[in-house]
């Protein structure tokens, strides 16, 4: 089975190391993903903001995987403070509100101080 990478040409994967999505058969592996907008190397400073960016940049990487959204069966997010949790369900519910993924949530330090949420998700192509 060929393994495919999937890269965002954020400059973060090639200083650190990782894709941003491996397709692994029918397995679509999207690591964390932030709010930064790669086009621009901007991050906005609102919460909901950054998840919205999220979301656009996990649905080109999951494009390029001839995936979806609606392949999704497994979220996490991650979040600094997870107090701002409840200010994302908006969005994410605006995303997942249908497909109702497997979640989990925690709280950990991220790379960037900037950064507020990320998302990692796996996808099955049906």
């Amino acid at each position: 089975m060929k393994r495919k990478l999937i890269t965002s040409g954020s400059s973060f994967e090639n200083e650190i190391g990782y894709s941003r999505a491996v397709v692994q058969g029918k397995w679509v592996f999207v690591s964390g993903t932030t709010g930064f907008d790669y086009d621009t190397m901007t991050i906005s400073n609102n919460i909901q903001d950054q998840a919205e960016q999220c979301f656009k940049n996990i649905i080109i990487a999951l494009k390029e995987a001839d995936a979806s959204l609606e392949n999704v069966v497994r979220v996490t997010y991650i979040l600094p403070n997870a107090a701002d949790f409840k200010l994302c369900w908006p969005v994410l519910k605006k995303y997942f509100g249908i497909v109702k993924p497997a979640a989990t949530m925690f709280s950990a330090g991220l790379a960037d101080e900037r950064m507020k949420i990320e998302i990692q998700v796996t996808a099955l192509k049906v």
